[in-house]
């Protein structure tokens, strides 16, 4: 079996993600193609969609998310993730024993919420939610239905991650606003180790080959109830990865010969795309000298410029312009590209918010010194 190289890794990951190529696929079949997509920041959904859709129209993301096809929730990490609706049952099983180890439970039991007086709570707040409820509506709703929780938006915090609720969607540009509210999102219940089997499955459609380490930093599950779950999997191979690293995958194949690999196209990512995240060595998509200037300290994911598939650029968007700052040299021809792909984002943006990420600001005079480009005027 021939080993991957880190090239050859960073290459597969592209053609995973949709970032090789843009598919001529529909918004639900890119979002599960991509297993799920960050969406702490409203419009990051929509530039992680227009990376991967060929002619992508963000209004089919809108419809998608007020239909339902697509929900927001917190899943993985409990981060808020855009899921497709099908997904959203496995997706919360798998997590409900991180859940646990987190406390989650803890606020529940303390105000004696059995799994029967749970099941009979989650019950009485599908009926109180026929329309969006705020976090402050929660506080009070749930000082009714439980007088004894002395500190009802504590209780209500633990009830969005271990209950089943979603984000609701807004008339805001990006479909969601900055002061959340919720609606119940019915799933029936999945078994744990199946829906575990499922999200490693799906992960290594998405981001593989990876290690179980890549596995836990996405999803924040143990590696050892993965490596478990592994194990059982007779769709899951092992193969060899750079300096001799275990690494997992579905497909089973070999990685392209050096030759086979196309050049990949520059891309210009939204904050928090999930490939800057999918992995605990980052490396295969952020050189480790850059990592610390994308990765902010905060937790923040700045915007990134991908040239062949690595990260060797931050960007920002202005009224009439997107901004580089170059972390790598960049050569004429990418150059070119960029300038393409900034002139597509600008038509995007223009009807909806042409300085995006403009409150995420104050990271740009904190970048290295480098040579700023501008393209897309």
């Amino acid at each position: 079996m021939t080993a991957w190289t880190q090239e050859a890794l960073t290459h597969e990951t592209m053609v995973r993600q949709g970032l090789s190529s843009r598919q001529s696929v529909t918004v639900t079949e890119a979002v599960q193609s991509a297993l799920a997509l960050q969406a702490q920041e409203p419009a990051a959904p929509y530039l992680a969609l227009w990376n991967r859709i060929d002619g992508f129209d963000p209004s089919d993301l809108d419809r998608s998310l007020a239909g339902g096809a697509i929900v927001k929730a917190s899943l993985f990490r409990f981060t808020l993730h855009a899921v497709a609706a099908d997904d959203i049952s496995w997706a919360r099983a798998a997590m409900q024993s991180r859940v646990r180890d987190a406390g989650y439970h803890d606020v529940l039991n303390e105000v004696g919420l059995t799994a029967e007086r749970f099941d009979d709570l989650l019950e009485q707040l599908s009926k109180v939610m026929v329309e969006p409820h705020s976090n402050g509506d929660m506080a009070q709703v749930l000082t009714q239905l439980v007088p004894e929780a002395e500190d009802p938006a504590r209780l209500w915090s633990a009830l969005r991650i271990v209950g089943a609720f979603r984000n609701a969607p807004t008339t805001d540009l990006w479909s969601f606003g900055r002061s959340p509210a919720f609606l119940p999102c019915i799933v029936a219940a999945d078994d744990g180790p199946a829906a575990t089997a499922e999200l490693v499955r799906r992960y290594l459609s998405a981001f593989g080959p990876a290690t179980i380490a890549d596995m836990a930093q996405f999803t924040i599950l143990k590696r050892s109830a993965i490596r478990e779950v592994v194990k059982s999997m007779a769709d899951v191979v092992a193969v060899a990865g750079p300096d001799g690293a275990q690494l997992f995958d579905v497909n089973g194949g070999n990685p392209q010969p050096d030759d086979r690999m196309a050049t990949l196209p520059p891309r210009l990512l939204g904050m928090w795309d999930s490939v800057s995240l999918a992995y605990a060595d980052r490396s295969r998509v952020i050189p480790d000298e850059h990592r610390p200037h994308v990765i902010r300290r905060n937790g923040d994911v700045l915007p990134t410029v991908l040239v062949n598939g690595l990260v060797s650029g931050v960007w920002r968007a202005t009224a009439d312009a997107i901004e580089v700052r170059a972390l790598d040299p960049i050569d004429d021809a990418t150059l070119e590209g960029l300038d393409d792909e900034a002139r597509d984002l600008r038509r995007l943006l223009v009807d909806r918010e042409p300085a995006l990420f403009a409150r995420f600001g104050r990271w740009w005079d904190r970048l290295p010194d480098g040579l700023t480009i501008t393209i897309g005027s």
